[in-house]
């Protein structure tokens, strides 16, 4: 019988784990990658998303590999994008007010890289595209979001699954995409390496 194929998340995302718990995934370990995120110079919102997900997938890798540790590496990294312009995912009141701002009453894009890097360091990737429209927002609506903080770190400066749920009028796409991580596809990528996405489901169950 072979050994169970394990698996690396190498994000330190609340919503990332939250999402595969929901798909019935417990990952065997959780690898933070530290990186710089920002834009390479006239770099478009999908290359960077497959870029930093790729990049962060070997990261993980080397230093997993360096711990003598035999896993899948799964990555992701979203971007929220208006057009060709990549909104941050804002520390500061300014610029979550400038997202808000940019996205209020208009149609955007979320895209998420994911990588799963298997165990001889090849990288397995896919690119998910969600479009998202808000509604128009008044000056209340963006005030009172503000003093929330739910935006805080978020890309595109708002939070799909919490209280900005109600800012939007359509949604075309995956929606876990938005939160984060696309379930479908990440299932997919980590079926297609071997990894038993069913055996959680049966202890859930349980």
């Amino acid at each position: 019988m072979e050994d169970k194929v394990k698996l690396v998340l190498a994000s330190g995302s609340p919503r990332r784990l939250a999402l595969l718990n929901q798909a019935g995934i417990e990952p065997d370990l959780l690898m933070p990658a530290e990186l710089d995120e920002t834009p390479e110079r006239g770099e478009l919102p999908r290359r960077l998303a497959q870029r930093l997900a790729e990049e962060k997938a070997r990261l993980v890798a080397g230093r997993a590999r360096e711990a003598g540790i035999e896993a899948l590496i799964l990555a992701a990294d979203t971007v929220v994008a208006v057009g060709r312009r990549i909104l941050p995912k804002p520390e500061l009141t300014a610029e979550a007010d400038a997202c808000l701002r940019l996205l209020s009453g208009r149609t955007h894009r979320v895209y998420t890289g994911i990588c799963v890097m298997d165990r001889k360091r090849r990288a397995h990737t896919r690119l998910v595209e969600t479009r998202v429209r808000f509604k128009r927002l008044s000056r209340d609506d963006v005030a009172d979001y503000l003093a929330c903080g739910e935006w805080r770190g978020k890309a595109g400066g708002y939070a799909i699954q919490g209280i900005a749920g109600a800012f939007v009028l359509k949604l075309v796409g995956s929606y876990t995409n938005v939160v984060g991580l696309p379930l479908a596809e990440t299932v997919g990528l980590l079926a297609g390496e071997g990894y038993d996405v069913r055996a959680g489901w049966v202890e859930r169950a349980a």
